[in-house]
């Protein structure tokens, strides 16, 4: 399908062809008949995308802060290949459609192919066809005008802002910017009783206000605006102001705060600072109210992703409900949006339409793009002639950050690249141009079917892995799977006999088949990278095979947000069984035994993250290790300090950089010339035992015993007690 993108690199922007949005579980494949073009917030995005270098680092501070951090973590030349791949990298653009269902995910039971909706959110962009999750998406009748449908998103945030401002009928609102949402808010207070004056810096949007959905409309700098409203609303002031507009001075809020009456409300919607004068608040004794966008759920991935909503007896108003009362308002004739569309072009000419917004040589409100319906898109795209046979020919599933930054970058030049796929068309498509992929495919079973890929790495979110993992081994594929292996012990599970019933007689033999005639088991890596880092590698070599060693392990984690995928346990597992994983296997990996004991305890201020933990391990070997997992210390301090006792010696590993070794009257010191945790060491030598025929470089027991350990470090926290695996 065609996809219109945001080119960061340079500020280029152009449409793509890109492959199908993946159907997840929770969401609806739509087909766009129509988009709407958010002109303050879109325009914005696209002048700052074409802003240089110099001009985004000042414009986003916060983040500059961040690169100066990871450089000294990385390195400068890792850091800026980091900071260049999430520049180069496509973004789509809108948030407001309307279209046609195409198809329903196998949990979906409130919509069905052929019913027409309307969608919002970041998923619900210029493109022809769009995933959108249940909750983001509304049904209107097979008859509702779709180019009018299409405005849900923009009529949801205005909606939100007239509940925050609690008018009821006859009551006196000002509205501060009339722009798209601005115009919408004074139609929907006229529709709901309330007079409304709306005010504006341009004329023109002044005039079209006072033509349709304001009483009375008036120039920001018209003389005597005080008295205007004071008059209109016979001397009280409004019962609310609900400012629309976005600036960067304090003047709306300074304004609504002389407008509004005592005890009066102030609803700021649009993006301007609050810093404001304070004698009319203080005097009135007002209320400043924020509104949140499209309405409550917005930016809650439980609601937004998952699905789950809120109960209706306890919010009323959630943002679905609200995107669906303002299409039946569509449906009553009690909007009139005709006159808010000042331009329609064809998706073709999307660029076109940006162009408009920004040259603003000519007035605009309502900017809508229109879709091909009697084309069909193509579901897979196909950039370069499939690649000739070789001993690796590779499917990628996911391909975000992590992948970009660490497992591409270190790819051998022989692996033949075949396809590629991800949760968004965009993304698989760059991926695929950047680093050489036949092409971009929309969705894993491609990869799974296809004979000629004999190879699949897996780098997608972590309650992925696992069916992942069993459906690539199903089809025969060597696998490469970043951590964690599963997020359930009985996923583990799963793995396990189907691993094991692979090592069969037949099964080998068919799988030797589809690896040119190489006769070796199935390979299954987890990307467990700190074992193959170089200064492990030297660590390892002062302490004798098999012996007992003792180990500590201390990891500066660092806060992550509660409400970050990675601390859900349905999507990232939390850390525990999402990161702790590694530190476990190094632990594993160093006694050079399996673990056998498991005791941990976790700080009871934060129990259900189990972020701030205390791990001790035993080993078959007698090794014992004690891993130090917190999340509540200063970020300054470097990550992760290990120290390895045993056969009289002492090694001290300092966050990848140095490795000291006390031997006798002896002092070792190793250093890197970065940091270097093996990332690169770890898809290598997996590649490479798959070319050679030769068995995985990590035994499948040695993944299995990490994984199952941090599962029982969850069991321990959660019953206080020691387990034996």
């Amino acid at each position: 399908m065609e996809q219109l993108t945001q080119l960061l690199k340079d500020g280029d922007m152009r449409l793509l062809e890109v492959p199908y949005p993946l159907l997840t579980a929770g969401r609806i494949l739509v087909r766009n008949h129509y988009s709407v073009i958010s002109t303050g917030t879109e325009g914005k995005t696209v002048h700052d995308a074409r802003l240089g270098y110099l001009s985004k680092a000042r414009a986003r501070r916060d983040e500059v802060r961040k690169v100066i951090s990871a450089a000294r973590t990385y390195g400068l030349r890792d850091t800026y290949q980091m900071v260049m791949n999430k520049l180069e990298a496509p973004s789509p653009l809108g948030y407001s459609c309307a279209g046609e269902v195409m198809a329903v995910a196998d949990d979906v039971t409130g919509f069905k192919a052929g019913d027409f909706v309307a969608c919002g959110g970041n998923t619900a962009n210029h493109a022809e066809v769009v995933s959108v999750p249940v909750n983001l998406a509304v049904k209107i009748q097979e008859s509702a005008n779709l180019k009018h449908a299409a405005f849900a998103t923009l009529g949801a945030v205005a909606m939100q802002g007239i509940r925050q401002a609690d008018l009821r009928l006859g009551e006196y609102a000002v509205v501060i910017g009339m722009g798209l949402i601005g115009q919408l808010t004074a139609q929907m207070l006229q529709a709901a009783g309330v007079r409304v004056a709306g005010i504006d810096l341009d004329d023109a949007k002044v005039k079209m206000a006072g033509s349709w959905g304001c009483n009375l409309a008036f120039n920001r700098n018209a003389e005597g605006l005080e008295e205007k409203i004071n008059g209109f609303t016979h001397g009280y002031g409004a019962d609310a102001v609900i400012i629309t507009a976005g600036a960067k001075s304090t003047d709306p809020v300074d304004l609504a705060g002389s407008l509004c009456r005592q005890k009066g409300k102030v609803v700021v919607v649009g993006s301007v600072p609050t810093g404001f004068g304070r004698p009319a608040y203080y005097r009135k004794e007002l209320e400043l109210r924020m509104s949140c966008s499209y309405g409550p759920g917005r930016y809650d991935t439980d609601y937004e992703e998952k699905g789950i909503d809120y109960p209706i007896g306890y919010v009323r108003w959630t943002e679905n409900r609200n995107m669906q009362a303002f299409t039946e308002l569509l449906d009553q004739g009690k909007l009139n949006l005709d006159h808010l569309i000042t331009h329609e072009f064809s998706f073709r000419d999307a660029p076109d339409a940006y162009q408009l917004i920004l040259d603003k040589k000519q007035p605009f409100s309502g900017v809508v793009l229109k879709y091909d319906t009697s084309r069909q898109p193509e579901r897979s795209i196909r950039l370069r002639q499939a690649p000739a046979p070789g001993p690796i020919r590779l499917g990628m599933i996911g391909a975000g950050s992590f992948a970009q930054n660490f497992l591409l970058p270190a790819m051998p030049a022989q692996v033949e690249m075949v396809s590629v796929v991800t949760a968004r068309g965009q993304t698989a498509r760059h991926v695929a141009d950047k680093y050489g992929f036949a092409g971009a495919v929309d969705s894993s079973e491609e990869i799974f079917s296809d004979d000629s890929i004999n190879t699949v790495i897996i780098a997608t979110r972590h309650d992925q892995h696992a069916g992942m993992v069993l459906n690539a081994l199903q089809a025969g594929k060597n696998v490469f799977v970043e951590k964690p292996l599963a997020l359930y012990a009985t996923e583990l599970e799963q793995i396990r006999e189907s691993y094991d019933a692979m090592l069969g007689e037949g099964a080998r033999n068919r799988f030797a088949e589809k690896q040119n005639g190489h006769p070796h088991t199935p390979s299954l890596m987890v990307g467990f990278n700190r074992r193959f880092a170089p200064l492990v590698a030297t660590l390892k070599e002062y302490f004798d095979k098999g012996s007992p060693v003792s180990i500590q392990y201390r990891i500066n984690a660092g806060r992550v947000p509660a409400d970050h995928w990675t601390q859900d346990p349905e999507t990232g597992g939390g850390r525990i069984i999402g990161e702790v994983c590694h530190f476990v296997d190094l632990c594993t990996f160093i006694a050079g035994s399996p673990v056998t004991r498991v005791s941990a305890f976790s700080m009871q201020q934060q129990p259900d993250l189990m972020d701030t933990t205390a791990i001790t391990l035993g080993f078959a070997n007698g090794s014992i290790a004690a891993i130090s997992y917190f999340s509540n210390g200063d970020k300054s301090l470097p990550k992760e300090y290990l120290e390895v006792f045993g056969n009289g010696r002492v090694a001290c590993l300092d966050d990848y950089r140095q490795l000291e070794v006390y031997d006798g009257k002896k002092k070792k010191r190793f250093r890197a010339h970065k940091p270097d945790k093996g990332h690169a060491a770890c898809l290598r030598a997996f590649l490479d035992s798959v070319k050679d025929g030769q068995p995985c470089p990590v035994p499948f027991q040695d993944l299995y015993n990490s994984s199952l350990a941090t599962f029982r470090t969850v069991e321990s926290i959660r019953n206080g007690n020691t387990i034996t695996i």
